[in-house]
């Protein structure tokens, strides 16, 4: 009796009802009574949002297939799968313009001799490289006054799209949603995995005085770094030792699942929006999404999965809440793998993945 009743209300706090989405406008209850429906509608004071992107508002998707920052191929079958899925025709019933580009090649970087990495760092060249390419698409795409919207790909992506944001608006506040904290250093890392590391590779104080190989480029033109107070975590649960050392030492805003579970997930955001807004209400915002944030029970196809994550109205709210500021300008979402798991749980994540993108691009309820 005891394990069923925490069975049922485990199952009920993730939001796992036996919910099958089908399409962008309707998802099918197969347990119970009556029909979900997931309609695609804009919210009615879209002028209201996205205030730094330039009118009429265009969402440049950007493809980074990157699956060198982890040890799982499988990553860079999420941007073609997102299209595949209708992401193009929901960002458009959302008023958004769509330019959309081919995927970025990292593959190109192979046929050149790997340079030898420090401690126990995974292909640095590779990521290195790939990411270079990146922070160059992503600070022009922001120049012409766009929205990048940068589809992994593993999270070592987020080395090039937090170069490129940083490069193009330096006062841009982060907002990091992931179970991990990814502020490792080559040093640091116990896994030597470069997915591990966006954060730490570009904050001030932690980043290596010396480039990584194949990370010339960040310390050349794209030298701004990121201060410890323009960053706010949320949802994390598996924090390496060093990690939190440097959390705390450095007075890094973050709110773990601990503090959701304590305040709502309401008043998280409020607390992490209003600290990075605080002296500037019009700052602009990125926001960098990992799917393995979520409850690995909705998002099984993923590399890290951790038990206890978001559960799938927290995962929806986290983007609506930053889209609503009205200073979102620029956001990436990684590590979807249909490789790590059976084809419904690749399923499960692809959709629920397409339904935090279209929260975070301007879905409303009413």
């Amino acid at each position: 009796m005891i394990s069923s009743a925490i069975s049922y209300w485990r199952q009920s706090r993730v939001g796992c009802r036996s919910v099958r989405f089908y399409s962008a406008d309707q998802a099918i209850k197969t347990t119970g009574p009556g029909i979900v429906r997931n309609r695609i509608l804009p919210t009615v004071k879209r002028e209201e949002l996205y205030r730094p992107v330039a009118h009429p508002h265009t969402c440049t998707v950007i493809g980074a297939p990157m699956t060198y920052g982890q040890p799982f191929v499988g990553t860079d079958h999420g941007p073609e799968i997102l299209r595949q899925r209708g992401l193009r025709s929901m960002l458009t019933a959302l008023g958004w313009r769509v330019e959309d580009l081919p995927d970025l090649d990292f593959d190109d970087a192979t046929t050149h001799k790997p340079t030898a990495g420090i401690g126990n760092v995974r292909n640095p060249w590779l990521v290195g490289k790939g990411t270079e390419k990146l922070a160059k698409l992503v600070s022009d795409t922001i120049k012409k006054g766009r929205f990048p919207l940068i589809l992994g790909g593993d999270h070592s992506i987020g080395i090039g799209s937090l170069a490129g944001v940083l490069s193009a608006r330096p006062h841009t506040g982060i907002i990091w949603v992931d179970a991990h904290a990814d502020l490792n250093t080559p040093a640091m890392s116990e896994s030597g995995n470069m997915h591990g590391m966006p954060v730490g590779l570009l904050m001030e104080g932690v980043a290596p005085s010396e480039p990584v190989p194949g990370f010339d480029w960040l310390y050349q033109t794209f030298r701004n770094r990121l201060p410890p107070d323009s960053i706010v975590y949320v949802g994390l649960r598996d924090v390496d030792p060093a990690e939190r050392e440097l959390i705390r030492d450095l007075g890094i805003s973050a709110f773990t699942m601990h503090e959701i579970d304590r305040y709502g997930i309401g008043n998280v955001m409020e607390m992490a929006i209003g600290h990075l807004l605080e002296k500037d209400p019009n700052r602009p915002l990125h926001l960098s999404y990992d799917i393995d944030a979520v409850d690995p029970v909705l998002a099984p196809a993923t590399g890290t999965t951790v038990r206890g994550g978001l559960t799938f109205r927290e995962a929806h709210f986290v983007a609506e809440a930053i889209a609503q500021t009205g200073n979102l300008a620029s956001a990436d979402i990684v590590e979807f793998n249909p490789t790590l798991t059976n084809d419904a749980g690749a399923d499960e994540t692809a959709e629920l993945t397409l339904q935090i993108i279209t929260s975070l691009m301007g879905k409303s309820i009413i």
